[in-house]
């Protein structure tokens, strides 16, 4: 057997900005066919917290991001 039949491929899911993120959670940016929507949503929750962004965005979204804080699915940034 091939090793190119055994290597499972690496299915690479960064959100490296706003747009994206917003969008995730939002619900109109698609999430990839290779990724739950359950770890996008967080990845996106995570990258908006983790930039500082997501306090100075509409309150929904500071309160989203302090009870996910809060039920230890995402975590505060730490400088």
């Amino acid at each position: 057997m091939s090793n190119e039949k055994n290597q499972k491929k690496l299915n690479i899911f960064a959100i490296t900005d706003t747009y994206t993120a917003c969008g995730i959670i939002e619900g109109f940016v698609e999430i990839p066919h290779n990724v739950d929507e359950y770890t996008a949503h967080v990845m996106a929750w995570q990258h908006l917290i983790d930039t500082g962004i997501v306090w100075q965005l509409q309150g929904f979204y500071g309160r989203s991001a302090q009870d996910l804080i809060a039920r230890g699915i995402c975590t505060l940034a730490t400088e």
